[in-house]
């Protein structure tokens, strides 16, 4: 199998959560608030785990350690200021997101920045080799559960019918393989290119995780419920580790 040939089915597969909409209207508000605070603990813990388990061993082999996180530092401000320009939210409160600012087709151009970035980590991860790769697309799969069902909430909110929201939300996903085909596009041009993709891609779960999941996750009033969280962000941590014991091949 070529890197290109799992670059593609992953990021059409990473796409398909975007009809994660569809179980969504048969669920309960009440419910689904209480499993969306799961997922984002477990979509928490896989970023954390991609990011320190896998993709900065892996940055620090190919970069000077200094220069490595010079990048993501870097990409951690850039991913902030693209929130701020772009109004890129992650509502992780279902059909009753508060939007704010960000309503409709300003919410489909923010996910089509994420997906397209998405698909630049895929395959920079893939080309890095398969268990990088494997280990990457779980961590931007769990993470897309959450987000896709905020997202569909946000498009509903703003008056978006249910077959629309569907629609859209699937078309504006598919820029994910976008950014995998421009991924591997860039490193078969620019030598060298992956080493500098894995810090951008570090430097992006981690602002994803500690800007946006876990400030979520420190609002659960109970020690019941946050132990349960903490205890799915834990799992999402261990995932990630035992795709590295493993070595996914």
């Amino acid at each position: 199998m070529t890197v290109l040939f799992y670059i593609i089915v992953s990021c059409l597969f990473i796409s398909l959560f975007a009809l994660v909409g569809v179980f969504t209207i048969s669920l309960s508000g009440k419910f689904l608030q209480k499993i969306l605070m799961n997922l984002v603990s477990l979509s928490s813990g896989a970023l954390l785990g991609g990011a320190f388990l896998h993709l900065m061993p892996e940055g620090v082999k190919k970069l000077p350690a200094e220069k490595f996180f010079m990048i993501v530092l870097a990409a951690i401000l850039v991913n902030w200021f693209i929130e701020k320009i772009l109004h890129w939210r992650h509502c992780h409160k279902g059909v009753d997101c508060e939007t704010h600012h960000t309503m409709g087709y300003m919410n489909l151009i923010g996910d089509s920045v994420h997906n397209f970035i998405d698909g630049l980590i895929i395959a920079s991860a893939f080309i890095a080799g398969n268990p990088m790769g494997w280990a990457t697309v779980m961590a931007v799969a769990l993470h897309e559960i959450p987000q896709e069902i905020g997202d569909f909430g946000v498009l509903l909110h703003s008056g978006f019918s249910k077959k629309k929201a569907l629609v859209s939300n699937f078309l504006v996903a598919l820029t994910v393989v976008l950014g995998g085909f421009v991924g591997w596009l860039l490193a078969q041009r620019i030598e060298g290119i992956v080493s500098y993709l894995l810090p951008i891609a570090a430097g992006g779960f981690l602002y994803i995780a500690s800007s946006d999941l876990l400030p979520e996750i420190r609002k659960t009033k109970t020690m019941g419920k946050f132990m349960i969280n903490f205890l799915f962000l834990i799992i999402g941590i261990g995932l990630m580790y035992l795709v590295k014991f493993l070595g996914v091949e």
